[in-house]
């Protein structure tokens, strides 16, 4: 996510910071590598024009030049206005409690819409008394209907459609009668796309609009189609005035020209971003979180909910007793390991550890088949091998690499990032703890120079 963006401006902060004193024209080149920056991550011109043109008369003010942390002050100026630009204005979806909410998702085929329908649809229900429903009618793309009801069955919600049908009013009006009947409170409306605009397409979803009367539209975009994400999506406000955007695929953009222009083109907010394949890798969008991740300054309150929500707190509690006893073992290792994954790739975790900025993160290997490797090393110890690591000598390394299948050079990797990753998953299995470092700003978080290979 933004990785060529935010190494290249990760580069002229450092270059700022080693300075003492900036000149006109140390802002003047670093602006100029920021422009530079900005473009090749596929922003549109005009916001870069505008954007560097503010951050230029700020950074020309006495409170720079004459700052005794100048490039402190520059990045300072930078974030607010990353943030300015990607701003929400406190948008959020409000679900009412005496009726039935209708969402539709509108956008071009390809664009992730079904995908993003069944994330929206997890989203909702880890909420209290909130009980969602998913409409198929997208009844011409090859396959689409069958596609939501396996992702419905996956997730466990349920999906009204009708494959015999090609009357998508029709087949809204019988689901939202089916949803009321059931008690659904929420329901998620598929609709269809097109590999590119047309009158069909936009004179369908408009019907569909006035039949449904949708609380809420979101118009679907691809974030790595970059620019022409953002040409489309103002065409789709200007026939449909949309509510907010939902963009998906931002984990496998590293430019992040679509979500620093969206808003700026269409006035309208990106309410959710897709950060991965797994139905809970949806996130509620926030301009200043973006814009801290983006200039490697972390993110360490999404880090908290992520914990909240993925870790066991009972394990935790267990977790933290056993390491106040120095009981921590091989068996407390995976475990953590384990729990850790599901909050998401690990690439993704560190980025929000303020610090943790591209350089940082060139040693660190992110595939996920190295956790296999790890279960399978520790699978080959004997229980007293695992509760008391130390015992581990020569022989019994051999013995543990020809069991898993690994060298034993792996297995002695192992061990000693078993030793330097104590006080990571001390932290990042206590909420609490984390919620008292997000106080702190980031200060108290562990070095990483021994990060386990993922």
């Amino acid at each position: 996510m933004f990785n060529d963006l935010s190494s290249r401006l990760d580069k002229v902060f450092r270059n700022l910071k080693g300075k003492g004193k900036l000149s006109e024209k140390n802002i003047k080149d670093s602006l100029r590598e920021i422009r530079m920056a900005l473009l090749e991550a596929d922003v549109n011109y005009k916001i870069v024009k505008d954007f560097v043109k503010n951050i230029e008369e700020q950074c020309l003010g006495q409170e720079v030049m004459k700052s005794l942390t100048p490039g402190q002050q520059v990045v300072k100026i930078v974030n607010n206005e990353l943030t300015n630009l990607m701003d929400t204005g406190g948008f959020e979806v409000k679900l009412h409690d005496n009726k039935l909410n209708k969402i539709m998702l509108v956008g071009l085929q390809g664009s992730g819409k079904t995908t993003a329908c069944s994330k929206l649809a997890t989203y909702f229900r880890k909420q209290k008394n909130i009980f969602p429903a998913m409409v198929a009618c997208d009844v011409y793309r090859p396959a689409a209907i069958h596609q939501l009801e396996v992702l419905g069955k996956e997730i466990g919600i349920p999906v009204y459609s009708n494959s015999e049908s090609k009357d998508v009013i029709k087949i809204a009006k019988d689901a939202l009668a089916q949803a009321d009947k059931n008690n659904q409170n929420v329901v998620i409306f598929d609709t269809a796309g097109r590999l590119h605009i047309d009158g069909e397409m936009m004179e369908e979803v408009q019907k569909l609009k006035d039949q449904v009367k949708p609380d809420y539209i979101f118009f679907v975009a691809d974030a790595m189609t970059g620019q022409d994400a953002v040409t489309v999506a103002k065409e789709f406000h200007d026939r449909l005035n949309f509510d907010g955007v939902i963009l998906t695929k931002l984990d496998g953009d590293s430019r992040g020209g679509a979500a620093l222009s969206i808003k700026a083109i269409t006035n309208k907010p990106i309410a959710f971003v897709g950060i991965g394949e797994r139905p809970s890798d949806l996130e509620v969008f926030y301009a200043d979180r973006m814009a801290s991740r983006i200039l490697g300054m972390g993110d360490v309150l999404t880090l908290i909910e992520k914990a909240e929500s993925s870790l066991d707190e009972e394990e935790a509690e267990k977790l933290a007793k056993k390491l106040k006893k120095n009981q921590f073992d091989l068996d407390d290792f995976l475990k953590q390991l384990q729990q850790i994954k599901k909050m998401g790739p690990l690439e993704g975790l560190l980025k929000m550890i303020p610090g943790m900025n591209s350089k940082a993160l060139e040693n660190v290997n992110m595939s996920g088949k190295e956790l296999v490797h790890i279960e399978a090393i520790i699978y080959s110890m004997t229980l007293k091998e695992r509760a008391e690591p130390k015992l581990i000598n020569g022989s019994r390394r051999l013995r543990i690499a020809q069991g898993s299948g690994r060298t034993v050079q792996e297995v002695n990797k192992l061990l000693k990032q078993f030793e330097q990753m104590k006080g990571m998953i001390k932290k990042m299995s206590n909420p609490k703890a984390m919620k008292q470092m997000a106080k702190m700003g980031g200060k108290g978080m562990p070095d990483f120079p021994g990060m386990p290979k993922l």
